[in-house]
């Protein structure tokens, strides 16, 4: 069979090659794992029970995880079925905004995996207060006076007229609205199709490095659509999957080394994070293993994707992989071929320093509104080049639009055009309208990103620029992209966020995030006394490190996109706050621009006295 709907994936792997261990939950040190024919036979009694319920095509339910989960899977593959949409959800948001989304989409009922508070439920509770639309919350977990989800299985009386359904859902019917975390305004609900998605997955799956039997690790949240579309991926393939949480990851006892498995999606923070916990160390080695150490990790700088070492710097490679970058493999299982990372901009220093160790990073680029793949790096010779995120994928078409003329030479902001292009914003003409343009008999996306091609032995590949919106001029008119610098900045090991400053003022400034551990590792090496951050960030000689790294990237950039001046903030930037303040972050790791520049009002003033 070809799939052409969504939940056709997993009768594809029943037929094609059936799993004993389709989908896994860990969660610690416990594991359930669920075969391919369990997983159909669960969506096909979900389809049932809420066929029972009277939930017809057209209809929509939420869905609100904490941690991904093979139940949550076979939910999104039943409802389908019967023509209802899913709309996830994340499960870090506000009762209020659960509120608009419920409203807004006329949600019937929402499923919630909790955590051990039982803090979702508690939200959704409160929200469904106040949306008309919102019957009933059924939970994945025990929570007490809450309807189990387990309440919808065991009964296929009606499997005949689910069937009838499910075999009249057309590729281009409404699969899923997703809510986009937009920085500004209340979020919009992307329409995707089934062939909006299934049209993305089967351009992707030639560039994958696994296949049948291959264990994956997913961790990123499945609401989001990047690590949702790898879901239905691995259903195409054949991998088996574990879910996990990000917190299980690491350690001796951790999923990396108890899973060790060979594929794994992420966004970029996390490769930072371990790159930072090698780096911190390597400062506590002493002697003749702390020069090793940093000796095999400048040998990385020169490295670019399909580069083979010979002679003399072979024998050093051979070298430094054997006491060194076996055991940074180690640390991740042992087994990987592939980490994709999507969601964010990959800084090159992190992928070039785990591809150099043998450890394959690459990039893809898209947005939700394109089911979201627009270009991936593959793992094959000539796929991929370092600073870019790839060539375009099959099916899709890129233009770089210069129309407005607030570009450099090649840049532009980058449109796209395929079957993977959204249907449009739920209840959201006006704004469908202003970024889905028609030009050549084509429906285009106007992603909002500025980009250029860049080629590799005549072949070309994108890089992204920046963010059009984000784009600020100086008092002197020049035009700067702060998304580049930014990046650039963050592959420092003492960095962990930053935000660049200057629109309509003389000089390019930042506000930036230390990154804590790191920091309070070069404290201790360095004899620097450390309380907490506050404290620390006072320091002469903590501010004239950080001097130090604003002045080793400084050079990288124009005269006018270079940092002149910089304040370290004490506060994380967090994607929620426990107080329950608007957050500095996008539950994808993007910053809220508006909402730092209103925070830090006080001390981005005191820059430009």
């Amino acid at each position: 069979m070809n799939p052409t709907r969504l939940f056709d994936f997993i009768d594809y792997q029943n037929e094609k090659y059936p799993q004993e261990r389709s989908l896994t939950y860990r969660d610690k040190g416990q594991e359930k794992s669920y075969s391919t024919a369990e997983i159909a036979r669960l969506a096909q009694e979900v389809a049932c029970g809420l066929w029972r319920l009277g939930l017809r095509p057209g209809d929509k339910i939420a869905s609100v995880i904490v941690k991904n989960r093979p139940e949550w899977m076979a939910l999104d593959l039943g409802m389908m079925q019967i023509g209802v949409a899913n709309v996830p959800v994340y499960p870090t948001i506000s009762p209020k905004e659960y509120e608009y989304i419920f409203n807004d989409a006329t949600v019937k009922l929402c499923f919630v995996g909790d955590d051990d508070a039982g803090s979702v439920f508690k939200k959704v509770q409160q929200a469904q207060l106040a949306v008309p639309s919102l019957k009933t919350i059924y939970t994945f977990d025990k929570v007490n006076y809450a309807q189990s989800w387990t309440d919808l299985l065991g009964n296929t009386k009606d499997l005949d007229a689910v069937n009838r359904i499910k075999s009249n859902v057309d590729a281009q019917d409404l699969a899923t609205i997703i809510y986009t975390s937009g920085t500004t305004g209340n979020p919009k609900g992307v329409m995707l199709s089934h062939d909006n998605i299934v049209s993305n997955i089967q351009s992707v799956q030639p560039l994958m490095p696994i296949g049948a039997g291959a264990k994956v690790l997913s961790f990123l949240p499945l609401n989001h659509i990047f690590e949702r579309v790898c879901a239905y991926n691995y259903l195409y393939i054949g991998a088996n999957v574990v879910f996990t949480g990000i917190d299980n990851l690491g350690g001796d006892t951790g999923d990396l080394k108890s899973v060790q498995p060979q594929f794994f999606t992420t966004v970029p923070r996390l490769l930072e994070k371990v790159y930072e916990k090698l780096y911190n160390k390597g400062l506590e080695l002493t002697g003749i293993k702390k020069k090793l150490f940093f000796w095999a990790l400048k040998l990385t700088n020169d490295y670019e994707y399909d580069k083979k070492y010979s002679g003399f710097r072979g024998l050093q490679h051979n070298l430094a992989d054997k006491l060194i970058y076996s055991k940074w493999r180690e640390a991740l299982g042992g087994n990987i071929v592939g980490i994709l990372v999507g969601a964010s901009a990959c800084p090159v220093k992190i992928a070039r320093t785990f591809s150099a160790a043998g450890i394959p990073v690459r990039e893809g680029y898209g947005m939700t509104e394109t089911s979201p793949g627009i270009t991936i790096s593959g793992y094959k010779p000539n796929m991929a080049l370092l600073g870019t995120v790839g060539p375009v994928i099959n099916g899709v078409e890129v233009r770089i639009d210069a129309s407005d003329g607030n570009y450099r030479e090649g840049e532009g902001e980058i449109i796209a055009s395929g079957r993977n292009v959204m249907l449009g914003y739920y209840n959201k003409p006006v704004q469908t309208a202003e970024v889905i343009k028609m030009m050549d008999g084509k429906r285009w996306m106007c992603t909002g990103d500025v980009g250029k091609f860049v080629e590799k032995d005549g072949k070309p590949f994108l890089k992204i620029t920046d963010r059009k919106k984000e784009l600020f001029k100086t008092s002197g008119g020049k035009y700067v992209a702060p998304a580049p610098i930014e990046n650039s900045l963050k592959e420092h090991f003492l960095i962990e966020q930053v935000m660049v400053l200057g629109e309509n003022q003389k000089f390019v400034s930042a506000l930036i995030v230390p990154a804590v551990e790191a920091l309070r590792d070069w404290c201790k090496s360095h004899s620097v006394e450390w309380k907490n951050m506050a404290d620390a960030l006072k320091n002469p000689a903590v501010i004239a490190a950080f001097q130090k790294a604003v002045d080793q990237y400084n050079p990288n950039f124009s005269k006018v996109e270079q940092i002149k001046k910089f304040v370290l903030i004490a506060d994380s930037w967090e994607p929620v706050k426990a107080d329950g303040s608007e957050a500095e972050l996008t539950p994808t790791m993007k910053l809220k621009r508006r909402v730092i520049l209103e925070k830090y009002k006080k001390a981005i003033q005191e820059i430009y006295v």
